[in-house]
């Protein structure tokens, strides 16, 4: 019931152009390397470290195989200044569990099983809620931002919590009310620095609704 709702409920979005709001964005990068090569640095596979971001490049190649125009393709435009939040390997299996009640051994069956339990349009949406476009939000700009709202390339909108600024606790509180919501990986901040398009790893999936 759960897998047939998100994916009817994330087809159903209408796609939107996000914008910061309450965030002021951090100085502006020079630097023109896309996010989608960074994520393609390692090789298009999969291998058994689950705090790499495997999953996430695969899912981008495969929208984009599936749907060339799809706006996941700014990930690809390094002149376009974006921040993603970008869920480990390790996040997508917890989802994964979540969705199908199977836990899977391998980064592959993962991907295949979410692949097979949403389509290829609810996981374009999934992408795009962890873009927000338009804003290079390094990790110091996030720490200075409790409580900033910030609304994403999916059109959803998720919170950031600051817990702590002594040692960097960021919570990002998104749509689903009853999961866990992701904390940033401290050891995985400003992927990408000095270019306009930048990253920070994520524990779990960012959810643009409530399951």
């Amino acid at each position: 019931m759960r897998i047939r709702r998100l994916a009817a409920s994330l087809a159903a979005t209408a796609l939107a152009g996000g914008a910061v709001v309450g965030l002021a964005p951090a100085a502006s990068a020079a630097g023109t390397t896309s996010l989608a090569s960074v994520l393609a640095a390692d090789g298009a596979g999969f291998d058994r470290s689950w705090y790499d971001y495997d999953i996430v490049d695969n899912a981008v190649a495969a929208v984009l195989a599936a749907k060339p125009d799809s706006p996941v393709a700014v990930l690809a435009d390094g002149t376009v200044p974006l921040t993603a939040f970008l869920p480990n390997d390790r996040a997508f299996q917890v989802l994964a569990h979540d969705l199908t009640h199977r836990w899977y051994g391998s980064e592959e069956k993962v991907f295949g099983a979410l692949a097979q339990a949403v389509g290829i349009d609810a996981i374009e949406q999934v992408l795009l809620y962890h873009v927000v476009p338009g804003a290079t939000i390094d990790s110091a700009t996030a720490l200075a931002s409790d409580g900033a709202a910030l609304t994403t390339a999916q059109g959803g909108t998720f919170t950031v919590d600051v817990l702590s600024k002594r040692i960097p606790i960021v919570v990002l509180r998104d749509a689903d009310r009853n999961d866990l919501n992701p904390l940033l990986v401290r050891s995985q901040l400003d992927i990408n620095a000095g270019n306009a398009q930048i990253a920070h790893g994520i524990s779990f999936v960012l959810r643009p609704l409530d399951l």
